[in-house]
């Protein structure tokens, strides 16, 4: 007999911005509800990387041109996000974010009883 998966009721968002923008994007997603963790709110963890892109014809980069591979020092941010709050928060970080198209992840995460 196969169990059923219940319903996620928390999210894992991760997104890619350059340093420069770092606290715009944490500021809205947080004022959208996400990074709460118990008694604690604006929990995240960031790291540095380096994010790659070809801007395509009919592009309007906020870096670099159309038609030349581009290497940008980029932070990858990790937030916690409540089931109810998804559709808000992600809204909130493509309004914030700097860039045309957004790059980010949304993973459901398994609740796991205690």
């Amino acid at each position: 007999m196969a169990r059923r998966v219940a319903e996620s009721t928390r999210y894992k968002l991760v997104w890619f911005v350059p340093r420069e923008a770092l606290e715009t994007t944490r500021d809205a997603v947080f004022g959208a509800g996400a990074g709460h963790i118990g008694d604690y709110s604006r929990c995240s963890w960031y790291t540095a990387g380096t994010g790659t892109f070809l801007a395509g014809v009919g592009s309007d980069p906020s870096i670099g041109q159309v038609g030349r591979e581009e290497r940008v020092s980029e932070l990858r941010v990790e937030t916690l996000v409540p089931a109810d709050r998804v559709g808000d928060v992600v809204r909130a970080l493509r309004e914030a974010h700097p860039y045309e198209e957004v790059s980010f992840d949304l993973y459901a995460l398994v609740d796991i009883p205690s």
